[in-house]
């Protein structure tokens, strides 16, 4: 077979990686890659939003099967355009993509299936909002989370614990700090609790969730300063153990399964739910339409299953005929940043120390990368996903930091304390 993977994040890496070892597979390809999915992929330089340009290539390849990574293709309708080629691949289809590409439109989906999630108000106006939010917290609200609705590169939800915050997070949507995802914001209840994600396989007629995972949102050690797009992420979550999973199942996982058949939604992918295990039991925070990064990176180093196999059986509708098989033990995901980064970065430094990391065990999966005179730079905001494998998550954590420690590059940093509520428990 001839596997062509969509786009050029950790996400990307990791696939091609997983891919590349199926005996089915002759060759990857990915568009447009970076400089350490080269190494298991051949790169070609179409970007994500040429749609008809990556069909093209894949008819002329004789591609066997398409996986598409990121969001944005998805939501600006890939699927749709290799479907109406009788291409196969892997993903939802435009209409499906809108429970990621609209948080407005995913909202209402869970409203009208009872999926157990927030309240929330729409807005499309800055002074309504406001007004909204202070008789929130007059009324004792303890928190407000303010999201842009449209596609923000995971960092259009902004966590206001006081007045202030919330007043702001919403000046910043409508100021344009988004773009045009910012024109239209929800207002949305404030969830406590322990965050987890959940990604589950379906092809519209099964679904199948995958090893629990739990990803780090925040910048800064103990989860503080602003959203990023995840700075490190592990597998299992202790979290979520096998009754929270069992209420995820019966009360997200087939209502969300109900919901596609009766919206006619084609949907062959793989869903995404970020949840909060409250103490009134676990409520949806977001659906995503694709595997999430970091947290692919870490389930992934756990499947023993072949990839494509898998991947095949779903775009044929035959999910059901899948058994999925896990490693013991834990893995452990920590994102290296530049410095700067969820704001302005700088980027074009050469990074040195893969091979001391990877001797120590480690995997070196590259998220904004690429060749500059024959070196390798950074060039995006989230760089590298450092992962390993441990029979136990300390282990696996261990193993992971001693390989962060070989790699270095001017302004790079990281999160010392990836996996510290698993530790906790």
């Amino acid at each position: 077979m001839r596997v062509l993977v969509v786009g050029n994040g950790g996400r990307e890496h990791v696939l091609c990686w997983k891919i590349a070892q199926s005996s089915k597979v002759e060759k990857v390809f990915c568009a447009p890659g970076n400089a350490g999915i080269a190494n298991v992929a051949e790169c070609v330089n179409i970007p994500v939003s040429d749609l008809n340009g990556l069909a093209d290539f894949a008819s002329r390849e004789n591609i066997d099967l398409t996986v598409v990574g990121p969001e944005a293709p998805l939501c600006d309708g890939i699927v749709d355009v290799f479907k109406a080629r009788g291409m196969k691949v892997f993903g939802p289809d435009k209409a499906s993509a809108r429970l990621e590409g609209s948080k407005v439109f995913s909202k209402d989906f869970m409203r009208k299936y009872n999926i157990p999630t927030a309240w929330a108000e729409t807005f499309t106006a800055e002074v309504p909002a406001i007004e909204f939010v202070n008789g929130r917290f007059d009324a004792g609200d303890k928190g407000i989370v303010i999201k842009a609705d449209g596609l923000a590169a995971g960092k259009g939800v902004i966590v206001a614990l006081n007045r202030e915050d919330a007043v702001d997070g919403i000046k910043k949507c409508f100021g344009g700090a988004f773009g045009d995802a910012g024109k239209k914001i929800l207002v949305e209840e404030c969830l406590f609790g322990e965050e987890a994600s959940i990604l589950a396989l379906t092809d519209g007629r099964t679904i199948m969730p995958l090893a629990s995972s739990q990803d780090h949102k925040r910048v800064g050690d103990g989860d503080s300063g602003p959203n990023t797009g995840g700075m490190g992420a592990y597998s299992p979550a202790p979290v979520v153990t096998g009754d929270v999973m069992e209420n995820v199942r019966i009360n997200v996982l087939e209502p969300f399964l109900k919901g596609l058949k009766q919206e006619d939604l084609y949907f062959r992918g793989v869903l995404f739910v970020g949840v909060m295990v409250t103490d009134k039991g676990p409520k949806v925070l977001e659906f995503n339409v694709r595997f999430g990064d970091p947290e692919v990176q870490a389930v992934m180093m756990r499947l023993e299953n072949d990839l494509v196999d898998v991947i095949e059986k779903i775009v044929d509708g035959r999910l059901d005929e899948v058994k999925l098989e896990w490693a013991k033990g834990a893995s452990v995901c920590v994102v290296m940043a530049s410095g700067g980064y969820p704001d302005d970065y700088e980027k074009g430094f050469e990074i040195s120390g893969f091979e001391d990391a990877e001797r120590e065990g480690a995997v070196v999966f590259h998220a904004g990368t690429s060749f500059k005179d024959g070196k390798i730079v950074n060039t995006g905001g989230r760089v590298l996903g450092v992962t390993a494998m441990g029979q136990d998550i300390r282990a696996a954590i261990d193993k992971a930091y001693r390989a962060v420690a070989k790699i270095h590059w001017q302004g790079g940093f990281y999160r010392k304390d990836i996996g510290h509520r698993a530790l906790n428990r």
